[in-house]
């Protein structure tokens, strides 16, 4: 949905001789054409499946992905934009995203892979300042579940963050 302000509409007249009257044209100029998903959220975990699912290059290059996963998101230390850990559920298939929603303990669902990490970790992968591969390697991003197959899946993991960039992202810091 697109709100306008009134003070933000242009109102330009036409007039030719083939019309017997002034006919007002109207031109609107958007306040604003989407809001940012605050992250993390039920709603952002809904967009990412959202932009997953009608994401050719994912669908491709995830086409053998076979687990569901969850995403731990810590307080960062001394910080106040998170007071307890938030975990979002994906539920990842054939290069689609069957399912995502928030859950209140990541061990409800009992998913093939967690990853934990601070807010801040997860705002910086998000945003491509940090690598996730490289962020699990030097444990900024911590992984419960086979590291083997993450690794024989790099492209997968890549494009699944680069897909996550896509996502309108509000970040409380």
């Amino acid at each position: 949905m697109i709100r306008l302000k009134r003070s933000q509409c242009n109102f330009n007249l036409l007039t030719t001789s083939l019309l017997p009257r002034i006919v007002p044209l109207r031109f609107y100029t958007p306040l604003e054409t989407r809001m940012a998903t605050k992250f993390p959220s039920d709603e952002w975990a809904k967009a990412l499946m959202e932009k997953l699912n009608t994401s050719a290059a994912y669908a491709e290059v995830a086409k053998n992905w076979e687990g569901d996963c969850c995403f731990v998101v810590e307080p960062d230390p001394g910080s106040t934009a998170l007071s307890a850990p938030f975990t979002m559920y994906m539920d990842l298939w054939h290069g689609k995203c069957r399912d995502a929603f928030s859950i209140p303990d990541p061990s409800a669902k009992n998913p093939a892979f967690i990853f934990t990490a601070p807010l801040s970790s997860f705002v910086r992968i998000i945003k491509g300042e940090l690598e996730p591969i490289q962020a699990m390697l030097t444990r900024k991003l911590s992984v419960k579940g086979s590291m083997v197959t993450v690794m024989r899946n790099v492209p997968t993991v890549l494009e699944f963050v680069k897909t996550c960039t896509l996502v309108e992202s509000e970040f409380a810091l």
